[in-house]
């Protein structure tokens, strides 16, 4: 279907807005999608999760699942204004698909089911969106469930993320319609009074503004059509969360939230805009994409990248600033060659639909462009580089998988599979470890892992073998302590000969590596300073107590010998590294283990066994919550290496009907018989 470029708004940029259904899985995102789609002609009927038809859920993996793995993006048209849509994963494992998602619309749109209620990714989605400044609403799905305690939900809504969450329709004649309350004052509806939510919606939104609250106690109503620019204002303060509800299975309210969509939500002018910045470090200084001008400079956000065996490298893109056109030069990032614009695309689920422009507000999309990647500002301006956006707060992947080919000699093309599947995904990461010499894949869960490893199989024909990895353990010291090594050796001819001094402090946790060179007097000479901290970074690399990476510690090299013939890097190097170990075992070495925030969801009647069995792994309990249907969550904090084959185990005390969540919270020392254990499985290597 060809893309129309929309009326213009009152500021005369194109009517766009962007909208992002985020939530909990089984919530209906994409049922829903399918619903607006078809609502406003831009598909034939709605597609079937079951058949594998619609158009967000394209991947033959996804169509097998029947959820959704990755966003995708789809457009349409209401009353000239262009919409654009972003259905996002609802599994936890997922949860970088969705968050990425908000980094390219105006509205997170938190899509909530009404059997189940506020569940996990409800939650979690909210508060991103409101630390990213987004505009919020709650879309009530499936209001025509057998039930259904909607009232009951309305009221645990206000509960869980405040009272400025407020209906903007009601379901009616039992859940098969809507009626709007922003700018009805009269109407029937299943409960509630729409005379009192029309009038508690706009008590909420005047208060943003004291001369409609003037207005407001004199005339005793205002009429909703002028409060436009308040509304905006209280969408974009957080100080009205509306909540619409529909059925996407009957059809129930989608055309009112087409209308809700169109009419209160914001264009790219009224939302809160993008933290970019310009420079790096202490040194970078805010900037504004300026969206009202579609003439400026270029600014674009690259929020999500394909790579498609067949398709090739594509950048999927918001344009905040600027317009973009085919045979557009954009320069991405830093890089100083810039790349032509064969072709622009609006994308409808797989479909490519190819356009002649975009302008603010806009998502688009170019392939073929091998130097794209994730999170890349385009521009079309050479000064324009250094720019960056507020980076997104990733969960850390810490479910870890070693693995290697089936097939011998595969390693290389293995390594750029890889590359390709954690380019796609913010929140997968692959290492090669060196002391193990294992290539570890990390990912958000055991869901997330298998994904991977399905997706290797059968797009990229890749067979391999997986098995757990060793944990990622690291060692720190916690005195200060010094070190000395004089390295000489003589095999006839030329020698080697390097003597080091050094002192070694920790640090606190997360502060990294420090050198600091403090010789004085050319003692050692400014070439094999360079060679020094080369081998002391060789030996944080491979561990001196366990076999573990060394962090948080500041070395000082302050004193040492040369040799006017026998000096040489080399020298220096190995001198560097033994009195780096020389230091460390002199200043109370521990082990340290990586802690994980746990959030189990589970049946009341299992919390006991399950909290027993946290205890039991050396971890604590932070708290439960009650959750409706007689489900739990419990939230703790516990050691990752010991929570190896965790959801099996979790099954068996569930009856297969509890699900959990990792995330990294920090590191701390192992206990002392754990930490002798590793010690003893350490075989150091000496190359002397």
């Amino acid at each position: 279907m060809p893309v129309t470029p929309g009326t213009p708004d009152t500021l005369g940029t194109p009517a766009i807005r962007t909208l992002a259904l985020v939530g909990q899985s089984a919530a209906g995102k994409t049922s829903l999608a399918e619903a607006l789609l078809h609502r406003a002609g831009a598909i034939g009927a709605p597609g079937s999760l079951e058949r594998g038809t619609t158009v967000s859920d394209f991947d033959p993996m996804e169509r097998r699942a029947q959820h959704s793995l990755n966003a995708a993006v789809m457009h349409l048209t209401h009353q000239g204004t262009r919409i654009h849509l972003i259905d996002t994963p609802g599994y936890p494992d997922f949860v970088g698909q969705s968050m990425t998602a908000l980094e390219a619309v105006e509205t997170a749109a938190i899509v909530v089911n009404a059997s189940t209620g506020i569940e996990m990714m409800s939650r979690r989605m909210m508060e991103w969106a409101a630390g990213r400044g987004l505009d919020r609403m709650i879309i009530v799905n499936k209001i025509d469930a057998q039930g259904v305690d909607l009232p009951g939900l309305v009221e645990q809504i206000r509960e869980t993320f405040g009272k400025e969450c407020l209906p903007l329709n009601l379901p009616a004649a039992g859940g098969t319609k809507v009626v709007d309350c922003f700018f009805n004052t009269q109407g029937e509806s299943d409960f509630g009074s729409v005379e009192a939510a029309h009038r508690a919606l706009v008590e909420q939104v005047v208060e943003v503004d004291p001369a409609f609250v003037d207005r407001y106690l004199n005339d005793g109503d205002v009429d909703p059509k002028e409060l436009h620019a308040p509304l905006e204002q209280a969408l974009r303060e957080g100080h009205l969360i509306p909540i619409c509800f529909v059925s996407a299975r009957n059809g129930a309210g989608v055309a009112e939230l087409l209308d809700v969509i169109e009419l209160l939500l914001p264009n790219p002018t009224e939302g809160n805009p993008p933290q970019f910045y310009k420079g790096e470090g202490a040194e970078a200084k805010e900037l504004h994409a300026d969206p009202t001008d579609p003439s400026k400079h270029v600014i674009a956000h690259v929020f999500k990248v394909t790579v498609d065996p067949y398709v090739g490298r594509m950048g999927i893109f918001r344009i905040h600033q600027g317009t973009v056109t085919k045979d557009s030069q954009l320069y991405i990032g830093d890089g100083r060659k810039p790349f032509k614009v064969g072709h622009l695309f609006m994308l409808q689920g797989k479909e490519h639909v190819e356009v002649a422009r975009g302008v603010p507000g806009d998502i688009c999309a170019v392939a073929k462009v091998d130097e794209m990647h994730f999170d890349a500002v385009l521009h079309d301006a050479a000064e324009d580089d250094h720019l960056h956006l507020r980076p997104l707060p990733f969960p850390v992947p810490v479910h870890g998988l070693a693995i290697e080919p089936k097939r011998r000699g595969d390693e290389q093309r293995m390594w750029e599979i890889l590359q390709k599947l954690v380019d796609e995904d913010p929140c997968l990461k692959v290492e090669h470890v060196a002391v193990t010499n294992e290539t570890v894949v990390y990912g958000l869960g055991e869901l997330h892992l298998r994904t991977l490893l399905e997706r290797m199989s059968e797009v990229y024909k890749c067979e391999v073998n997986t098995r757990p990895p060793r944990i990622a353990y690291r060692e720190t010291v916690t005195a200060p302590a010094e070190g000395h090594h004089r390295h000489k050796k003589q095999s006839g001819g030329a020698g080697q000969f390097g003597e080091v001094y050094l002192k070694i402090e920790p640090l606190p946790r997360g502060s990294g590596f420090e050198f600091v060179d403090q010789v004085k007097g050319g003692t050692i000479p400014t070439q094999f300073i360079p060679a020094v901290e080369k081998g002391v970074r060789q030996a944080m690399d491979s561990g001196v107590v366990a076999g573990y990476p060394v962090k948080d510690v500041r070395v000082i090299v302050y004193d040492g010998k040369s040799h006017s013939v026998d000096s040489k890097d080399i020298a220096f190097a190995t001198a560097g590294r033994k009195a780096f170990i020389d230091a460390v075992m002199k200043a109370r070495p521990i082990v340290l283990e990586p802690i994980v925030k746990v959030e189990i969801t589970a049946p009341e009647q299992a919390m006991g066994d399950i909290t027993g069995d946290l205890s039991a792994k050396r971890g604590q309990v932070s708290g439960t919550q009650a959750l409706p249907g007689a489900q739990m969550v419990v939230n703790g904090q516990v050691p990752l290496s010991e929570l190896n084959n965790y959801q099996a185990r979790l099954n068996g005390l569930t009856g297969g009907q509890g699900r959990y969540t990792l995330e990294l919270s920090h590191y701390e020392a192992v206990p002392p018989t754990v930490q002798q254990q590793l010690a003893a499985q350490f075989k150091p290597h000496d190359d002397e």
